[in-house]
């Protein structure tokens, strides 16, 4: 099944203009404006203090959530990405470099549900919007499977990874910031 999702994704639905975008879509270095908005859009609400604290708590989840997916997971699974392994070589579309071997978990997936569960948790408001960080971070995951870095296991990997990850990292950043943690408290986190 991962393999006809992987072929569905990559081959099946290739298209100039996706080709195009999803390259630069993908690339953590696109988003810095968007980061840059939310930056000065949690200065404005909350101040210095309680910001530094929660942009704290994201650094430590994908810190954390990076180590783990990076240098415990990818060694120990060794699960070749497609663009990497030989019994596919000619039917990959490899859109962007092929990076290391091993692609299980996807660390774009891990990190960028990482940062869209801790402001789910903390800072966003409503499910609409909620939904909207979600997507996101699923689209980038499922970006890497079209332009042939990562099997969509390897994305459904790292969403878990990153969203058990930020879970503990807000707990901690709780636990530790009290008061001046930004958002509800535990007990109305729905």
């Amino acid at each position: 099944m991962d393999q006809t999702l992987f072929e569905l994704i990559n081959q099946q639905l290739a298209s100039p203009l996706l080709d195009a975008v999803l390259p630069v879509y993908r690339e953590k270095t696109t988003w810095i404006p968007l980061y840059a908005i939310w930056l000065v859009l949690l200065l404005r609400a909350y101040g210095w203090k309680r910001t530094l604290f929660l942009l704290l708590c994201i650094g430590a989840v994908i810190a954390v959530a990076d180590q783990i997916a990076a240098s415990v997971l990818k060694p120990w699974v060794a699960q070749l990405r497609p663009c990497a392994e030989p019994s596919l070589a000619g039917q990959v579309r490899e859109l962007v470099g092929c990076g290391g071997r091993f692609g299980f978990p996807s660390n774009h997936a891990t990190n960028h549900f990482a940062v869209a569960v801790v402001l789910c948790l903390t800072w966003v408001r409503g499910t609409p919007a909620r939904i909207f960080l979600l997507l996101w971070a699923a689209s980038i995951g499922l970006a890497q499977v079209y332009v042939g870095k990562h099997y969509p296991s390897d994305v459904l990997a790292g969403a878990c990874l990153g969203t058990s990850v930020a879970i503990l990292g807000v707990w901690a950043y709780r636990s530790l910031a009290g008061a001046t943690a930004i958002g509800p408290s535990a007990s109305e986190t729905p």
